[in-house]
């Protein structure tokens, strides 16, 4: 893989343009968002060396479609059928109409378990990426957020097993000092 195809840059420049476009930023840091997009990416990059530049392109614009209002036609358009493929397992389908967040992450943890290997990956490096700033920077919500991934993360046994081991350790280190979770 060419660390700097030209799907690769193109991916890098649409992540930053659509994640700035609406000024999002990182909740516990107030760095530009799309630093975490990268991180996913370079996780990615780094323990699947082997991944085709679909699966970087789809990393670094895994949170586009949820975020920022781009739409997914436009990702199939610029980036192909492989790249919107994964960014559409990675996206929301969910809705409030759909029931409570309990059952939202019910239809999200079906979704991700008929998804590519590949979306997993990418899946468990965004994973890798979260859970341990949101136990360190948000208590509260670490109490949902964590019993939550900890159900999600079966499902994404078929993804990178180097990734896997990873946010299972990060897991396990939470609930275990967190036993009344």
């Amino acid at each position: 893989m060419s660390t700097h195809s030209t799907l690769i840059l193109r991916a890098r420049s649409f992540c930053i343009a659509a994640h700035s476009a609406v000024k999002q930023t990182r909740k516990y840091t107030g760095e530009p968002y799309w630093h975490h997009p990268m991180e996913v990416a370079a996780l990615v990059r780094e323990h699947a060396p082997e991944a085709p530049d679909e699966v970087i392109a789809a990393a670094m614009l895994h949170d586009v479609v949820d975020d920022t209002g781009v739409r997914l036609e436009l990702i199939q358009r610029e980036f192909g059928a492989l790249v919107a493929e994964l960014v559409d397992a990675l996206s929301d389908s969910s809705t409030a109409a759909d029931g409570n967040r309990r059952a939202r992450k019910a239809i999200e943890r079906a979704k991700i378990a008929k998804a590519p290997a590949w979306a997993k990956t990418i899946r468990l490096a965004d994973l890798y990426s979260n859970v341990p700033t949101i136990a360190e920077h948000d208590p509260q919500f670490a109490k949902t957020y964590l019993p939550e991934k900890r159900l999600l993360l079966p499902h994404l046994a078929a993804g990178n097993p180097t990734l896997y081991a990873m946010v299972n350790d990060a897991i396990a280190h939470y609930f275990a000092q967190h036993p009344s979770v």
